[in-house]
């Protein structure tokens, strides 16, 4: 693993992305095949992508799959399961969602806020089966009010993994159903014989699934454009490297896309964490896909002092920020822009994936500066909620007219005019 110095470190603050051409003709292929075609299509692609032969009967995971599914997973890990519902659920809950009406003068103005009748949440199953992210899709959206919650997963072989479906059930979703990929992606948003149509649509996934979202945009709302899992950590002289090397596998681990970065004004830090990843790097199950992942993405920049290194953080924006300082807190006002931060060295990145509460669902590619973690506001919105006495439209309709008429359309100022002519 190569250590940067500031001066020179360009090369992995910057992450170039390949034209995706090929990619995104595929996906649009996949798209309107299934707009066109419904189940028909997603059963093709499942039997293609997944070897999985769906039937109308077979495509929605029955009650029988969840019972077999629950005889599979052992109580001690049900049991940590649900305390991580109670946490993640009670963290989404607690932000109150509230309307905000203010009535002066005989005006009324605000907005309040309502749910999206139905979401769709996408579950990755590709290298690992990720049952966390039910919960960080589903329980956000059940916080938000949600009245229906549709699960799409991939079933390999026909089969989901257990946790998966143990995770939906217990997390109160409505459906699970066997497709991955583009073609998930277009029965939620279109619509199939067999799958409603969602409203929005939110969950992360692999590039043809991130290309899928972003084509269907519009269509239905979604919650970002996430791509290959990132940690940055911005470490001084307080941090044990060989824990700082085990934060930088959490995540290379995942994806050979993914990205692993250490900022420190510590020389000294930088050389004991290359030879700390690899030492790790040799009794780990992933070892081949976190090498790929270190060498693509992954690096140590050197920094002058840590306040710099709060500057560089800025310019890649990560998805997962932790601040392993002596005293992390005094850093958070200098960070603005990442999905998630971590404070401390107790604090390790799967604090947040699996248990604490906060979503793990988080931009990605830089776009954290415009996008934000998901979290309940993704499945509601405010709508505009406006009142007028009769007094208040006499003193405001010279103001409203004379504005109507300055952009041409008589009729808006006809409108509140007839509402004086009703006097006469």
């Amino acid at each position: 693993m190569k250590v940067y110095r500031e001066d020179n470190c360009a090369e992995l603050l910057r992450r170039a992305f390949e034209d995706r051409t090929e990619e995104l003709a595929r996906v649009r292929e996949i798209l309107s095949s299934v707009r066109t075609r419904g189940d028909e299509a997603v059963f093709e692609y499942e039997a293609r992508f997944d070897g999985t032969q769906l039937t109308k009967e077979s495509f929605r995971v029955s009650e029988e799959e969840y019972e077999r599914a629950y005889a599979e997973v052992s109580p001690e890990l049900l049991k940590s399961l649900k305390r991580a519902i109670e946490n993640v659920y009670s963290y989404h809950k607690r932000a109150g969602r509230r309307d905000n009406i203010v009535t002066e003068r005989g005006r009324t103005t605000g907005y309040v806020v309502r749910p999206v009748a139905h979401a769709g949440i996408y579950v990755p199953g590709g290298t690992a089966p990720l049952a966390s992210s039910v919960l960080m899709g589903v329980l956000p959206a059940r916080a938000a009010g949600v009245r229906r919650i549709t699960v799409a997963t991939p079933a390999k072989e026909g089969r989901v993994h257990p946790l998966v479906l143990v995770a939906a059930k217990e997390c109160g979703a409505d459906d699970v159903y066997k497709m991955g990929g583009a073609q998930a992606i277009a029965a939620l948003a279109y619509g199939t014989e067999s799958v409603k149509k969602a409203d929005v649509i939110a969950g992360p996934g692999n590039l043809y699934v991130t290309l899928a979202k972003k084509e269907v945009c519009g269509t239905v709302g979604i919650d970002m454009l996430a791509g290959p899992s990132e940690i940055l950590i911005i470490a001084d002289s307080y941090a044990n490297a060989d824990c700082v090397a085990a934060d930088m596998l959490s995540q290379a681990e995942h994806d050979v896309l993914a990205r692993a970065i250490v900022i420190t004004d510590d020389a000294a830090l930088a050389d004991r964490v290359c030879e700390r990843v690899e030492a790790r790097l040799k009794t780990l199950p992933r070892e081949e896909i976190a090498r790929k992942s270190l060498a693509y993405g992954g690096g140590i920049i050197v920094a002058d002092n840590i306040e710099r290194a709060c500057e560089l953080a800025e310019e890649i924006a990560p998805e997962h920020l932790e601040l392993y300082t002596r005293e992390p807190e005094l850093l958070l006002p200098h960070i603005r822009s990442a999905g998630a931060v971590f404070l401390g060295g107790y604090t390790p990145e799967p604090v947040g994936d699996y248990f604490a509460g906060p979503d793990h669902i988080l931009p990605t590619g830089g776009s954290a500066k415009f996008y934000s973690v998901l979290n309940e506001d993704v499945f509601t919105r405010k709508m505009s909620v406006i009142g007028y006495t009769k007094e208040a439209l006499e003193e405001d309709a010279a103001d409203i007219v004379r504005l109507a008429r300055s952009e041409g359309l008589e009729a808006h100022a006809r409108a509140v005019l007839a509402r004086e002519e009703e006097k006469e």
